[in-house]
């Protein structure tokens, strides 16, 4: 079988990316690169605008916050699905599933007015710099901290060795995470080598940055932001 390597959050995302691959005919190597340890805070109340990145903020505040009367703005059709699914209305949702999208999607309708922003301790400055340039006063919660999950590394071992076909990038942050992992290992230079000898995806041109800066040729960034369309992307190329 033609091992392809996922680093989700070990959660339904991860076993909605294993239940795929399979179903594509791949052996999905399951190597979390991310776990979520929430803060227990939650945004604040005194916004016209709250902005949520990420369905896992949205699963965080579900049955314990309300917007009110703010505007709610979600970076995506995964977040927006996941705070509807919560009760929450979402108002704002933008063309392009990125931080500059959110800031596009808002232009002119921010100025003087007060944003909370409510996502992890790993959000971009693009967004606050955007809104910055928008005229916005801006506040930012952290909603909860991506740690490198302990006993990480099955897929560093694969790729050292030469025994990965494909590696799906879902962030800058599992980037980082898998070359910490192989340093610790003592592997570095030969994972990256055996990525570079496979198929590697990811989702959106930030990670695409990460990981080129790192020397890890990238060879797939899908068009939709989605971890499907990475993922069958992928395996066209392969």
């Amino acid at each position: 079988m033609t091992r392809v390597a996922v680093f989700r959050p070990d959660d339904d995302r991860l076993e909605a990316a294993v239940s795929l691959l399979k179903s594509l005919g791949m052996e999905p190597i399951a190597d979390p690169m991310l776990a979520v340890e929430p803060t227990g805070e939650l945004p604040r109340s005194d916004a016209a605008f709250v902005i949520l990145t990420s369905k896992t903020g949205a699963e965080i505040v579900e049955d314990r916050w309300t917007p009110g009367n703010a505007t709610v703005c979600a970076i995506g059709t995964g977040t927006a699905d996941a705070l509807e699914a919560a009760g929450i209305r979402v108002d704002v949702v933008p063309e392009t599933y990125s931080s500059e999208g959110l800031v596009t999607a808002l232009d002119g309708r921010v100025d003087g007015e007060r944003v909370e922003i409510a996502r992890s301790d790993h959000g971009s400055d693009v967004l606050l710099e955007g809104l910055d340039a928008a005229g916005a006063y801006h506040h930012e919660t952290v909603l909860y901290r991506l740690i490198r999950p302990e006993g990480a590394g099955d897929s560093v071992r694969l790729a050292a060795e030469g025994e990965l076909a494909a590696a799906l990038f879902t962030s800058s942050l599992t980037v980082e995470h898998f070359l910490e992992t192989a340093n610790e290992l003592g592997v570095r230079g030969a994972a990256i080598a055996g990525l570079n000898a496979a198929v590697v995806g990811t989702i959106g041109e930030p990670t695409k940055e990460t990981a080129e800066m790192a020397d890890i040729a990238v060879d797939v960034v899908p068009e939709t932001a989605t971890f499907e369309a990475l993922a069958k992307a992928v395996i066209d190329r392969l």
